[in-house]
């Protein structure tokens, strides 16, 4: 099973290259099936298996989901938009639109409110799969330690009190009606001018989306030893005017100091379990004897989690004046 996860993960991101593409030949059944070498039957049945729906259905949403991040971002014409993911006319591509997502394309262009997109699959998620690297660590990079200064922005989340970790987050949010992971990636993916927004398509950092700890008196017990609750939303800008979904909430951050931890790209399957422990004692150790700072864990103060093996795994961590 681990390795049709990391199977269909290769192929839920040749899905989403071919779409930015707008190549439709490489988005067939058929194409696909010879590309990784499986008969239609099997993949069609697998990917069902591992994504809970049928390959068109998740292909039809997925270039619906890009479609709409078009209309809210580029002036192209309604039917050119249609026409680029495969639409054959502005009737076919509106009908679609509005069955998805209950607005017609002309009506969420006007007033672009947020709305639960399919997000890209990720079969291959390892927070979720629960899977430690499988090697030795290898890399002999440092982790990298600087002061910084966030300008005012505003926070877009939701929070739990009493999880811990990615996992155990998701797992008791999924008990919460419309705080599921897929509703909440799919929202948060919809929404225009996150300030960590790199221009990718999947459901995490790089996307805009960001997992946050916010020091709260009513939270759980940190290893880190203060009471903090466990956040997944964005960073929006402090101006941000747009509609608040209904099961998420929206608080104001003022500019302030953090201490940033950074290490650079990783290996996920070899390097994951040590460089937690390098960055955990980074942290734990760093020598704050010849700075005026220290941690602040004053409530209300927000660390954020960058996490992506692509580009980083970043703590940024507030401070305050001695």
């Amino acid at each position: 099973m681990y390795e049709w996860h990391k199977r269909m993960q290769t192929i839920v991101d040749e899905i989403d290259h071919a779409i930015r593409q707008y190549d439709d030949e490489a988005l067939t059944l058929t194409y696909l099936s010879k590309q990784f070498g499986y008969s239609e039957y099997h993949m069609t049945r697998k990917f069902k298996e591992i994504s809970g729906m049928q390959f068109r259905d998740y292909l039809s949403k997925r270039k619906l989901a890009f479609a709409l991040k078009e209309l809210r971002d580029s002036q192209k014409s309604i039917l050119d938009i249609a026409l680029s993911y495969g639409f054959s006319t502005h009737e076919a591509f509106s009908r679609a639109f509005k069955h998805t997502y209950g607005i017609s394309p002309s009506a969420y262009r006007k007033d672009p409110k947020p709305i639960v997109l399919r997000s890209k699959l990720n079969p291959f998620d390892r927070y979720l799969l629960g899977q430690e690297e499988i090697g030795n660590f290898t890399s002999n990079e440092a982790i990298t330690t600087y002061f910084i200064t966030i300008p005012a922005h505003k926070f877009l989340f939701i929070k739990n009190d009493e999880s811990n970790g990615y996992w155990d987050f998701w797992q008791k949010q999924a008990l919460i009606p419309g705080q599921d992971r897929e509703t909440i990636c799919g929202l948060l993916d919809s929404i225009k001018g996150k300030l960590d927004d790199f221009g990718d398509s999947e459901a995490n950092s790089g996307s805009g989306q960001l997992i946050a700890y916010i020091s709260d008196p009513n939270g759980r017990l940190c290893d880190w030893g203060f009471l903090r609750s466990e956040c997944y939303g964005a960073r929006l800008p402090y101006d941000y005017q747009g509609e608040i979904p209904s099961q998420m909430q929206m608080i104001d951050i003022f500019e302030a100091e953090y201490i940033v931890f950074e290490h650079g790209p990783f290996d996920y399957d070899q390097e994951k379990q040590q460089l937690e422990a390098k960055m955990e004692k980074a942290m734990a150790e760093y020598d704050f004897e010849n700075s005026e700072y220290e941690y602040d864990t004053t409530p209300g103060r927000i660390l954020y989690l960058y996490y992506d093996p692509k580009r980083s795994w970043k703590y940024v961590r507030p401070i305050h004046k001695k």
